[in-house]
């Protein structure tokens, strides 16, 4: 096989993907793996899974395992130069890619490189985790948010899971009224005694992405009419909206386009509507589009302009066309 072919790879905190395509942006081949972002999972776990992803795709390709020649890779938790040259090395380590074209940055990038075709704008990641990225038509950029459950966050699944478990607790000690969400946690824990909630999380050291799986609970709740829920979810959406107002007053966009990418925001359009009426609320001028193209398809069409100087619009539609089974 002669062809040139890139490799595009979205590492997020609960899966890696990978795709691989050739000069002219066709797609022949996507993996899926474990997560690869660092802030979750140690370096040797994040290798691993990005090595699996890579192979899964080259054998759903057809072809086996070489290295590419370029690499675009957008990682949930990098924003350091310490943090992309940890995934370099990884990337050098493992051989899948020409050393001299590997691109990392990110996961918001290839979100907004993706959701918009490469055209300015802001993206918003709203998934376990959250942050937003935006790029204007002088091509400075700037990223809102995105510093970590411990720090940040506000509106993730984290939030929501974590708010949840707050509001439980002050419940069960009459601080506040009570809630439906109280026997939906307990059930979800396999526990009986709101008592016991205490083990789970300090003595069983629930993990991030054990707490964001409370966020479907937190809806469910909220569009039954939980006010405790409506409240914890309401707050979410104003902390979003914020996030993307931010990045707009920093960029001074021509054009004020938006889209929102990650498992929460597309999870239930009850969260979408709430989130979409909160960030016009803000900025009532926003265009909010659906994505273009998934993350990694972004991450793909960042890999092909390291070696091709057509523009980006041109590959577009083969990505669409023969990259439509990716999410």
């Amino acid at each position: 096989m002669s062809e040139s072919i890139v490799m595009g790879l979205d590492g997020g905190n609960t899966s890696s993907r990978v795709v691989l395509a050739n000069s002219d942006g066709k797609v022949l081949g996507y993996g899926k793996a474990g997560p690869a972002s660092v802030d979750g999972v140690s370096i040797e776990t994040a290798a691993q899974n990005i090595r699996a992803a890579v192979d899964a795709a080259w054998e759903n390709a057809g072809f086996e395992s070489r290295s590419v020649r370029a690499s675009f890779l957008g990682m949930a938790g990098v924003v350091s130069e310490q943090d992309r040259n940890m995934i370099r090395n990884i990337v050098s380590d493992l051989q899948v890619s020409d050393p001299d074209h590997i691109g990392i940055d990110h996961d918001i990038r290839i979100a907004l490189t993706g959701g918009l075709g490469n055209l300015p704008g802001i993206a918003l990641i709203v998934g376990t985790g959250c942050s937003c990225y935006g790029r204007n038509q002088s091509g400075e950029s700037v990223r809102v948010g995105g510093w970590g459950h411990l720090l940040d966050d506000g509106g993730s699944g984290y939030f929501l899971g974590l708010e949840a478990l707050k509001a439980i607790v002050r419940s069960a000690d009459g601080r506040t009224g009570t809630t439906s969400l109280m026997p939906v946690i307990l059930e979800h824990f396999g526990i009986s005694d709101v008592q016991e909630i205490m083990r789970q999380v300090y003595v069983k050291h629930a993990k991030k992405t054990d707490i964001a799986a409370l966020a479907p609970l937190v809806l469910v709740e909220a569009q039954k009419g939980d006010e405790c829920a409506d409240q914890i979810l309401l707050a979410g959406f104003q902390e979003l909206a914020t996030l993307v107002k931010v990045a707009d007053e920093r960029l001074q966009l021509d054009e004020k386009r938006l889209t929102v990418t990650g498992g929460l925001a597309h999870s239930v359009s009850f969260f979408k509507d709430g989130l979409y009426r909160a960030i016009r609320s803000q900025i009532p001028d926003i265009q909010i589009q659906e994505p273009i193209l998934p993350p990694v398809l972004g991450a793909v069409l960042l890999a092909l302009e390291m070696i091709d100087p057509r523009p980006s619009a041109e590959f577009i539609p083969i990505l669409l066309q023969s990259g439509q089974h990716i999410k």
